[in-house]
């Protein structure tokens, strides 16, 4: 191994690979196919070959067993096709870090190899494939996924600045990968919130080579900075060199709807759709888009296709079932909507939350129909929802509910939503402005302002009160009142992460606790849970690793 490295990655160390104590996984509908890269995996040496003969039955056996390698038809016949399979077993976490994924296809229509593109497989294979061909890709993708091994482990544990150091160590060493390590690398430190050193790094990329994805990457920076107008400009020249590149589409829409600009998004999402159809989230983008500017017949074909496209893909959506739902209320085609509503709350029987959404749509239903007794008696149930469970849901829908309530007349339970969301929410200036609208709409604009405001101070008090104690040394009474903070705001960013900041600095000063350990672990991984790529996240989580004694 390199002293300077803490990857092999010496001539013998990726030259010979014992490929014989490796498990695989072929997975093909046809028997005959099966056999047949069975017995080209056999000549290679490999011995432990697991096969399926559809993507139920492959997700079943990757939910049981580690495979390095998985060659998948895209094709699977009835049910998840190869594309739902890989994207099932990402977001499930199924697959090793180094494992690679061969997607194996007779599809060469653009629809399809643009839709397995999207999940990114190490490698897409067209039949017929000769034993040469898939020993040569098989070898060359083992080999670029062993570079990156233990920058996946760390980013696996979401631990992205160790990650983005191994890539800066890896780089050293390796100019082979040096570019998709700076693309690794820039992909962290978005995640870790330090978008200057991703910008680093993309534009180091971009003195070698013009790369789509690293301009995209920088695009996507100016976007973050508010800098919309700019991003556009440079998502659209992106679009215009290569016509394929699916996500500058998502990212040019995204950058138009930040412009207040949603006709213009909606046409950027329509063509991306035509292009790569299978995308279940792009298809709910496009339906709530549509919905918005009051085209129905574009928001219902996309629901309706998120709904077919999703069936068997893990990112299925209750948004769409509820959505053409609302497009059916508009449409004055009452029944199905209700149907709809029946079927969702079927369907995601494990939603928490699924019964008060299907609740709150009802009502906006029969309110937008003109029924508006049924619509009070939709808001009447909600407010029992509400008194059951006192858990609230999230913020989103916190609004949607607090504004549907208030629309049918009921005024205490919308306020209480309307608080419980400023509080959580009291450094969060657009959110707060968005409150502000819901109060005006109802005609309560001053008792809003008044309401806000004190949301805003009562948060501020908990949360100070907590960092007085801290800053006086009173390290353990200081843990037990964030500890309290947080139950009454679960969801404030800024309460979470002091909280998590007093546990840390507790045991830098009086030493590693276990138990303290785990409840900051809890309490970041809410927050990366609640808002995802947050800087402190990453920070906190590096400080935390840090304390860890040594593994003897």
């Amino acid at each position: 191994m390199s002293a300077h490295s803490p990857f092999d990655t010496t001539a013998t160390g990726i030259a010979t690979v014992d490929w014989a104590g490796k498990n695989y996984l072929v997975v093909d509908d046809f028997i005959g196919v099966r056999q047949l890269l069975r017995e080209s995996l056999r000549n290679l040496g490999a011995k432990n070959i697991d096969q399926a003969a559809s993507g139920g039955e492959a997700i079943g056996m990757l939910s049981r067993i580690r495979y390095d390698v998985v060659l998948c038809d895209y094709n699977l016949g009835e049910g998840k096709n190869g594309q739902q399979v890989l994207e099932e077993a990402r977001a499930r976490n199924f697959l090793l870090p180094s494992s690679v994924w061969m997607m194996v296809s007779a599809e060469k229509s653009v629809e399809s190899v643009m839709g397995a593109a999207e999940h990114q497989p190490d490698a897409y294979l067209i039949k017929p494939i000769t034993e040469g061909v898939l020993l040569t890709r098989l070898n060359r993708v083992w080999h670029k996924k062993q570079v990156f091994r233990m920058i996946d482990l760390a980013y696996a544990e979401k631990d992205y600045l160790r990650a983005a150091k191994l890539c800066d160590a890896q780089i050293e060493v390796d100019k082979i990968h040096q570019i998709e390590l700076l693309r690794m690398k820039a992909t962290l430190m978005l995640k870790s919130g330090e978008p200057d050193k991703a910008r680093e790094a993309y534009e180091r990329v971009l003195q070698e080579r013009e790369y789509q994805w690293a301009r995209s990457g920088l695009a996507k920076i100016r976007m973050a900075n508010g800098e919309f107008e700019q991003a556009r400009q440079v998502f659209q020249a992106v679009i215009a060199e290569n016509r394929y590149y699916i996500d500058a589409y998502d990212q040019l829409a995204l950058s138009y709807q930040q412009m207040g600009q949603a006709e213009e998004a909606c046409n950027v999402l329509e063509r991306a759709a035509r292009l790569s159809p299978n995308s279940v989230p792009r298809q709910k983008s496009l339906g709530e888009v549509s919905f918005k500017l009051g085209n129905l017949g574009m928001a219902e074909k996309a629901y309706r296709k998120c709904i077919a496209i999703g069936e068997y893909s893990v990112m299925k959506s209750a948004d769409a079932y509820l959505g053409l739902a609302r497009v059916c209320g508009q449409k004055n085609e009452t029944k199905e909507a209700l149907q709809l509503l029946l079927t969702v709350q079927r369907e995601f029987a494990n939603d928490d939350h699924i019964q008060m959404r299907a609740k709150i749509t009802e009502g906006l239903v029969y309110h937008e129909s003109g029924d508006f007794r049924r619509a009070r008696k939709a808001g009447d149930d909600l407010e029992v929802l509400l008194n059951t469970n006192p858990a609230r849901p999230e913020t989103r829908l916190c609004l949607e509910m607090a504004t549907l309530l208030l629309a049918v007349g009921v005024k205490e339970a919308p306020v209480d939503l309307l608080c419980y969301v400023a509080r959580n929410n009291h450094d969060n200036t657009l959110l707060l402005e968005e409150v502000q609208k819901i109060f005006d709409k109802a005609r309560m604009g001053e008792e809003g302002m008044a309401l806000i405001r004190s949301s805003k101070k009562e948060a501020s008090d908990l949360m100070n009160q907590g960092v007085l104690l801290w800053k006086t040394g009173k390290l353990a009474e200081a843990v037990e009142w964030m500890r309290h903070a947080r139950k009454v705001l679960p969801n404030n960013l800024r309460i979470l992460f002091n909280a998590a900041h007093i546990l840390i600095s507790h045991m830098q000063q009086l030493g590693y606790d276990e138990k303290l350990a785990a409840e900051t672990t809890d309490v970041l991984m809410h927050v990366d849970r609640v808002q995802p790529g947050q800087q402190r996240f990453a920070q906190m989580m590096e400080q935390l690793a840090r304390l860890a004694p040594a593994a003897e």
